[in-house]
């Protein structure tokens, strides 16, 4: 089977359950699509402790116990949630879709059949329910009649039972093309097909609109019959999440109107009151002229309620009461229904707006020590009153929202050279920039980022402009990897901000600085080493910037696993990120401040450089890309980092008029460019390390990672060259035969660590995982190289297995083995996808640069061979 045969047949599994021939309203071509009664054959089973070989069990006895030890008094003496559960990790449920809201407001995830199952409203943690009730229902009338009336849902709960479930999925299809969805629902034997469209506020270069907590269902009614019909949506929603707290009782609803600027909306505020966080769900819809908006303020979700039902089916409207709800009493839940009704003629066609709002404007983290503010409300204030405005706000915003979503997706939905499945690939992946447990919060008015210590000492601004603007920014790790802004895997991630909202990324490398010229002297126990060292060292780079469930950016390194001190890769991927970042904004303040901060951090490296040959050395610790993976002498991967930091030193150094430490880093550059080819250059690939051990020689998949940074800032040749083209080429060339296509048929990216006889390397617990970040990377990498075929191929392999073989959309995981298991879900590294259509855009500006350069000079050849004539 070929490339292109397998896609296909990839693509076309998840629909070939669709008997319907109906393909909805204004749904786009591209994206990811699957029918609702499609089950995914495959399931697979969570990384958990149990996973580890005996031979590492060994090799890590000591870390197990201790680790043991840690998650029993965390669990059960503290009652908290382990920042990584090792016992417990989350099951795989192929449910999601694309989760609804802007960045840093909470975020509520509907699955792909309807369902609203993944919650984050608490900051940064999430809980996994499937909150029955919340559904919506279509209502048809002809000539006064109801004739039908169905929830559009394919379950049959156990409760509700007075409730028309039961929807045949066979007829109806889910598209995602994030921030957008569309649902199709095909009524079987009425001749009508209903489409609903979800839109979320997720718009690049946008900081405004972008950060609201809202999302807006619209719905298409095509009516192909040769009578009119009266058609009603309801929506109904649950006062709370599914959480126990649901029923901890006081919580109420009261029905809003809110009319300004002539424009009309209303429906049902569901008050949720707790003692830390409370909050307060809007479910709205807009009035307009041919449209009913009625509601039912309270309801209890229990039992058959038929009430409601009676009362929908009744005249396709609700008795809408006037008044609050009382709060209600403890064990007990309360929720509420908006439902719109229109006309639609015969052969016709209308719409009806919906929205959904949360307003937590406030929030504390799990220490409870401090207060601090999200970002919308800037515009929406700070009382708990605004769901009416927001609610208000995005029914009549909606559609710039669309407009500039399109204006932003068109150009590469349109390039007919890119392949449908990175398509997809690119816009879903961003569903983690909202649903990473992300945060968005205002610069507190006493805060300081560096701790008092200043520029002129090599620090920062107590409140640097960009931070203090645009706000601070934190995403974890993954959903089950709860660290914010864990630093080596932001590496990778930080592609998706820097080129869509770059205010951010500086926000977060701002921050990121400031915790490197801090310390925190207080002794911990790592559980890796066993050793008990400080928390934080100075001049170094944290690994994260602390635990929701704690009180990030105020305690960081949350992850106790190794001494963050001994990392060699945090340092580099920070001063190249620095100038990365500089690159494709031309901020120079950011360049101004960042330099000292870059100096302090290459001179904590130079300690590494044991030998004085230019080049660090690993000295018997674990590599930390890959942990158990143990390195010896320098390293491919770090010691490639290192080379490119050194060059964009030398760079940054040109840049603020520093020739003495140009020279300098020249000179280290110069030297650790000829050792790091003398060690590791084996004429195919360079060696996993320089020990000379076993293993040594296995090929690593991201060997060329300090190299991808360099050709993604306008680096990597010429002066600023660390790595000959031809052996990186070759290398590239090594990793694609070996890791990519020697490993699972070439059909599921590239496996972490592969020997040279063509098996995966089964050394450590990572090494034969596929990372699916990293394997972006890599295929970034190959196009910047001219090798677009390959590049593509390579990370096609990662898409089509998780989105369409294993049912892990929206919630693309760090790694999955070849068969088996998989580790962490929601994970932040996916997002490192817009790394390639960086080298598509550079690769096309240089094609565009030599064709202009080529017709210069052959108008020129022209010209003087017209003069000499």
């Amino acid at each position: 089977m070929t490339t292109s045969e397998w896609g296909e047949k990839s693509s076309a599994d998840l629909m070939s359950r669709y008997v319907s021939k109906e393909m909805g309203y204004g749904v786009p071509k591209e994206g990811w699509r699957i029918c609702l009664a499609h089950e995914f054959k495959e399931k697979r089973k969570p990384f958990q402790a149990k996973d580890v070989s005996l031979s590492n069990v060994l090799e890590h006895v000591g870390l197990g116990i201790r680790y043991l030890k840690w998650w029993y008094k965390k669990t059960q003496v503290e009652k908290k949630a382990p920042f990584i559960d090792m016992f417990r990790a989350q099951p795989l449920r192929q449910i999601y879709g694309a989760p609804l809201g802007g960045i840093g407001g909470g975020t509520i995830t509907r699955g792909w059949r309807g369902e609203f199952c993944r919650w984050q409203l608490n900051p940064g943690m999430y809980h996994y329910e499937t909150v029955t009730a919340n559904q919506f229902t279509v209502c048809l009338r002809r000539g006064g009649q109801t004739v039908y009336q169905q929830v559009l849902s394919v379950e049959r709960p156990p409760t509700l039972q007075g409730w028309n479930w039961g929807y045949c999925g066979e007829y109806a299809f889910y598209h995602a093309l994030y921030p957008r969805a569309w649902t199709v629902y095909h009524l079987p034997g009425q001749n009508v097909t209903l489409t609903c469209r979800q839109i979320s506020p997720v718009i690049p270069h946008d900081y405004q609109d972008s950060s609201l907590p809202v999302a807006v269902f619209v719905w298409d009614i095509e009516n192909k019959n040769d009578y009119a019909l009266d058609v009603s949506i309801m929506f109904t929603m649950v006062n709370g999440s599914g959480h126990k707290e649901d029923k901890s009782g006081g919580h109420w609803n009261e029905p809003f109107h809110l009319e300004k600027e002539g424009e009309a909306v209303s429906g049902v505020l569901l008050h949720h009151c707790l003692a830390v966080n409370p909050y307060t769900l809007c479910i709205a819809a807009r009035e307009q002229p041919g449209r009913e908006v009625s509601h039912q303020t309270a309801f209890s979700p229990k039992g058959t309620c038929s009430g409601l039902w009676s009362d929908l089916i009744t005249d396709g409207r609700l008795d809408s009461p006037t008044g609050s709800s009382p709060p209600t009493p403890k064990g007990e839940k309360v929720a509420a229904a908006l439902a719109v009704s229109c006309s639609v003629p015969a052969q016709g066609h209308n719409s009806l707006e919906f929205c959904l709002a949360w307003d937590m404007p406030n929030i504390m983290f799990g220490s409870r020590e401090r207060k601090h503010t999200r970002r919308y409300t800037r515009y929406f204030g700070t009382q708990g009153d605004a769901s009416p405005s927001l609610g208000h706000y995005a029914l009549t915003h909606y559609r710039q929202w669309e407009k500039s979503i399109d204006e932003w997706q068109r150009p590469i939905l349109q390039d007919s050279s890119l392949p449908s499945w990175y398509k997809s690939a690119l816009f879903n992946e961003l569903y983690f920039v909202v649903d990473g447990g992300t945060v968005w919060t205002e610069l507190p008015e006493d805060a300081d980022v560096s701790g008092g210590v200043r520029s002129e000492d090599g620090g920062l601004p107590a409140q640097p402009a960009i931070v203090k603007e645009f706000g601070r920014f934190a995403y974890l790790e993954g959903q089950e990897y709860r660290m914010y802004n864990t630093y080596d895997v932001h590496f990778y991630a930080s592609f998706a901000l820097i080129m869509l909202w770059p205010k951010l990324a500086l926000s977060l490398q701002y921050d990121i600085a400031g915790s490197v010229v801090q310390q925190d002297p207080m002794e911990r126990l790592h559980l890796m080493s066993g050793r008990y060292s400080p928390v934080k060292a100075k001049n170094v780079v944290p690994h994260d910037i602390g635990d929701p469930d704690d009180e990030p950016w105020q305690r960081v390194n949350a992850y106790l696993i190794h001494d963050t001190a001994d990392w060699k890769d945090l340092n580099l991927k920070f001063v190249l990120q620095v100038y990365r970042d500089f690159h494709l904004t031309q901020d120079h303040q950011y360049l101004k401040d960042m330099w000292p901060v870059c100096q302090a951090v290459m001179e904590s490296e130079m300690k590494f450089d044991l030998d004085g040959d230019g080049l660090i050395e690993n000295s018997g610790y674990a590599d930390q890309t890959y942990d158990g993976w143990t390195v010896t002498g320098p390293s491919a991967y770090c010691g490639g980092l290192w080379l490119a930091s050194l060059c964009v030193m030398c760079k940054m150094a040109k840049l603020v008029e520093n020739e003495e430490a140009y020279n300098r880093y020249r000179d280290i550059l110069d030297r650790g460019s000829a050792a790091y080819d003398k060690l590791l250059w084996n004429g195919k690939y360079y060696n996993y390390d320089s020990s000379g051990r076993d293993l040594s020689n296995s090929v690593m998949s991201d060997q060329c990672a300090g190299h991808w940074f360099l050709k993604a800032s306008g680096l990597g040749e010429g002066e600023y060259q660390a790595f000959p083209k031809e052996k990186i080429q070759t290398a590239l060339k090594s990793v694609f035969d070996l890791n990519v296509m020697s490993f699972a048929g070439g059909q599921m990216g590239a496996v972490n660590g592969m020997r040279p006889e063509g098996v995966p390397d089964r050394s450590s617990v990572q090494s034969d995982e596929v990372w699916i970040g990293v394997v972006y990377g890599l295929a970034a990498t190959m196009i910047h190289e001219g090798m677009q075929e390959e590049g593509m191929r390579t990370a096609e392999g990662c898409y089509r297995t998780v989105w369409e073989r294993l049912g892990m959309a929206f919630q693309t995981p760090e790694a999955y083995c070849e068969k088996g298991i998989y580790r962490s879900l929601a994970y932040m590294r996916p997002l490192s996808v817009w790394a390639m259509q960086l080298a598509l855009n550079t690769s096309q500006k240089d094609q565009t640069a030599s064709a202009q350069t080529e017709a210069t000079d052959g108008e020129q050849g022209q010209d003087l061979g017209e003069t000499q004539s």
